[in-house]
């Protein structure tokens, strides 16, 4: 079996350290930098956990940190990588607190597989999965539709509408839905085929829609589009915040699917939760295992934090109990 590597960006946000440091560059929160974004759920032990239990074929863990470390981690673990900002991202650009501009240098991690799966530290695995889950025929498996980027003064969509600018200007939409067939519309997208088939009429692409669970990606891929767009990947890293200027790491993930390099998944495979007080679906897909991998994203500041963190992890709890070798 070839490798596959798992990848991991982590922060800790309680740190007084990293904090202190912060601040220096960005002494006032806005609607960007709040603390929801940073706030520790204590609940990164269950990652390991489902890693563990549902993945044990992962070759490595690549942890990508700051500096900081969870103190539950077992960085003796012979699969654990730590991978330090600086060991990805040029002194000049150090510190950086923008996601996004970490996320587009993973590729740089040395001794990552071909094969990689990135998760962000919100998406955890639910339910036992296995290689060709993530990989088939020797490409990363997703699922392709087409979709809306409404106009808005959220910088994280206008970061997907400048993925799409960019990946525009390789591909051209007639043109890849005749080579792509079966991977342009396929039954395993599910109602998702109808987000494409509504965005036919358009003749440029407006938009793709993104599962925000893990991404499965060639190191490959990630070379290629840096090479394609390196001012771009630049411009990103250097903005220590997010900037309505920066790409994404779905620029490469586009890049796959326009250029063909994928399988198409089904759209059960995982699930996208935004965490609210009405969680009782998030916890259910969770106790009863429903899909393989879900995302439980912290975006909002409307419900109670505290008792919904204990209700989370209870139901982590109800499915991974027992410790990891990941743990101390």
């Amino acid at each position: 079996m070839d490798k596959i590597d798992f990848v991991i960006l982590w922060v800790d946000g309680s740190d007084p350290k990293w904090l202190e440091e912060k601040k220096k560059y960005k002494p006032e929160l806005d609607t960007v930098d709040a603390v929801n974004r940073y706030r520790d759920w204590e609940n990164l032990k269950y990652w390991f956990r489902g890693v563990e239990k549902f993945a044990p074929w992962v070759n490595n863990i690549y942890f990508v940190t700051w500096g900081h470390l969870p103190k539950f981690l077992n960085t003796n673990h012979p699969k654990i990588k730590i991978v330090n900002h600086r060991d990805i991202i040029d002194e000049k650009y150090l510190p950086i607190y923008n996601s996004s501009g970490i996320e587009v240098n993973i590729f740089k991690i040395k001794g990552l597989s071909e094969k990689f799966v990135y998760f962000n530290d919100d998406v955890f695995l639910t339910d036992f999965v296995k290689p060709t889950d993530f990989f088939k025929d020797d490409l990363p498996c997703d699922e392709f539709a087409e979709n809306v980027i409404g106009p808005s003064q959220d910088i994280f969509t206008n970061m997907l509408f400048n993925n799409v600018s960019i990946i525009s200007k390789y591909f051209d939409k007639g043109e890849a839905k005749k080579r792509l067939k079966n991977k342009y519309f396929n039954l395993k997208y599910g109602k998702n085929n109808i987000r494409t088939l509504l965005l036919s009429p358009y003749k440029y692409f407006v938009g793709f829609y993104d599962p925000h669970i893990s991404q499965a990606y060639l190191k490959s891929n990630f070379e290629k589009v840096y090479e394609l767009e390196k001012n771009e990947f630049e411009n990103t890293t250097s903005h220590k915040f997010r900037d309505k200027t920066d790409i994404t790491q779905y620029l490469v993930r586009y890049y796959q699917l326009l250029s063909g390099s994928f399988v198409p998944r089904s759209s059960s495979f995982g699930i996208h939760y935004e965490i609210s007080n009405d969680s009782k679906k998030m916890i259910e897909s969770i106790k009863k295992q429903k899909y393989k991998v879900i995302c439980l994203n912290d975006s909002r500041n409307d419900f109670d934090f505290e008792k919904t963190k204990k209700v989370v992890i209870d139901s982590f709890e109800a499915i991974l109990p027992e410790k990891s070798s990941f743990e101390k």
